[in-house]
Formats: C-alpha cells, sequence, structure tokens
C-alpha cells in the first residue's frame, strides 16, 4: 500500500520548485494534493503536468488571511477533508544590505513567509479543531532557521526562517493535546529562482563565485526535501508533534563536502534550477 492512500494534502507555493516536488511524491505516494500560487496561469499549467483527477488547482495570495480561509474551504469542498496542510510558499529579499534594502521589499518577504505561514497555519488548524480531525501542519525551514546560519544580505528571509522555526515548536506545544501534529521541514539548499534572481544586485554578482561553489558543493535535488516530506506526512508522524526533520543535516553536510572533489572530477554536479 501506497504510504499517503486516501490522504489530501495542501501545499502552498506548489507549481515549482520545492513545493511542486512534494506535491509529484505526494500524488505518487496515492495522495490527492491541491495545488496553489498566488498566480492563475502557473496553477493552471502545473495542473496539466499530474495525471488527471490527481490535484486539484487553487490561486490564492498567502499574505491574505482571507484567502487562506478560501483556499482550506476549496479544499474541503473538492476532496471532503484536508489532511496535511504545508506551508511553503516563500520569497526573498534582492541581496542587499539593511542600508540599501527597500523597505517594501523587505516588509513584502515578512509578509508571505512569515505571515503567510501563520495565516496557513491558523486557517489549517481551525479546520481541524472544528471538524475534530487530527491533521498535519508541515511548516517550511530555510536559512536562518539554525543558529549558526547567518544571513547577510538576505535578512529579511532569514529573519522569517527563524521565526517559523519558533511559531512552529510554539504551535506544536499549543496542540500538544489535540492530536494535531505540527512540524519543521528544512529542505536543504536546492537551486530554485529564489536562489538565482533574475535582476541580481552588485553585492550578489561581487559574491557570485562563492556562492556558486556552495551551491556546488551543498545543493541537492528537491526530490530528496520530497520524500522528508512524505515520512512526516506518513503514519510514520502520528501521535508526534514538533519534529524537526532536515534533508541537509550534518552528516549529509559532511558526505557531500567530502564527496565534492570527486563529483567535480567526474562532472556529476547537478546545476539544474528546479
Amino acid at each position: 500500500m501506497k504510504k499517503l492512500e486516501q490522504k489530501v494534502a495542501v501545499i502552498t507555493g506548489s507549481t515549482r520548485g520545492i513545493g511542486l516536488a512534494i506535491a509529484r511524491e505526494f500524488v505518487s505516494e496515492g495522495a490527492k494534493v491541491v495545488i496553489t500560487s498566488s498566480r492563475r496561469e502557473n496553477v493552471e499549467a502545473a495542473v496539466r503536468s499530474f495525471p488527471e483527477g490527481s490535484v486539484y488547482g487553487y490561486a490564492c495570495d498567502v499574505s491574505s488571511y482571507e484567502a487562506m480561509e478560501g483556499l482550506v474551504n476549496a479544499a474541503v469542498d473538492r476532496f471532503g477533508v484536508i489532511d496535511c496542510f504545508i506551508n511553503n510558499a516563500g520569497i526573498t529579499d534582492t541581496f542587499e544590505s539593511v542600508a540599501d534594502s527597500s523597505p517594501e521589499d523587505w516588509g513584502r518577504v515578512i509578509d508571505t513567509n512569515l505571515k503567510g505561514t501563520y495565516y496557513g497555519s491558523r486557517a489549517a488548524v481551525r479546520y481541524y479543531l472544528d471538524s475534530g480531525r487530527k491533521g498535519k501542519i508541515i511548516n517550511l525551514a530555510g536559512s536562518g532557521t539554525d543558529r549558526k546560519s547567518n544571513t547577510p544580505y538576505i535578512s529579511a528571509y532569514g529573519s522569517t526562517k527563524a521565526a517559523i522555526a519558533r511559531f512552529t515548536f510554539a504551535m506544536a506545544e499549543e496542540y500538544r493535546q489535540s492530536g494535531i501534529s505540527v512540524m519543521l521541514l528544512h529542505p536543504g539548499l536546492v537551486r530554485t529562482s529564489i536562489v538565482t534572481p533574475a535582476n541580481p544586485t552588485p553585492e550578489f554578482i561581487r559574491q557570485l563565485d562563492t556562492f556558486n561553489t556552495i551551491q556546488d558543493i551543498f545543493a541537492q535535488s528537491p526530490d530528496r526535501a520530497a520524500r522528508y516530506a512524505v515520512r512526516m506526512a506518513s503514519g510514520w508522524s502520528d501521535g508526534k508533534t514538533g519534529l524537526y526533520l532536515s534533508a541537509l543535516d550534518g552528516k549529509r553536510k559532511k558526505l557531500m563536502l567530502l564527496s565534492y572533489p570527486f563529483r567535480k572530477m567526474l562532472n556529476r554536479i547537478d546545476r539544474r534550477t528546479y
């Protein structure tokens, strides 16, 4: 039997990158998935890439609580229930120092990443409480989550990921006795559009060689994070909460660092953008 047979999942920001990889893995494991993005054309294109009937597309802005409530209602109307809600949608700032940053852009990252995670989590937990279901909420960590992970020039992004971690563990404690699982997933470093800006700043260009080397060493396919997400959404996490899984933990980092010279020599470094 597949790990997510007859399960229904909502995944925000799931028309590309990590979110799309998670959606594909969930469908392959038997789940029905609600695909979302703020752009309707992106939703429609992503839905066409899945087997008919396996996904439902819904365009919404995660920085609006009303939109998140609408997403939950639409998912329930379509599939009857929600078993897992994944707050994946995220953006980053434009690789500038705080003095050079745009307050509007900085605030937009907060609205999407942090408020979006809060809004999605609140809408999902209220649905679980009202329906009496013991569902699961998975929030996405990232650079800034770990105490040693400083994020110069992307201070808004790093701040949101640090806050999302604290928010996730606080929420896990609040609902520990409810049967609702609240968990945190770190996808590791993945080459997505979020780390390859269309209009790079002078600071980004200055550090590009260093950043490319870091990506060559540590970047992974989003499929690894997707498999971790399946594990968290499956029966493996039943009765558990406050869990944290990382697709790039200490052991994995060491392995990738040691293997880097051999992967480089054999031309086996994956430089695709997902």
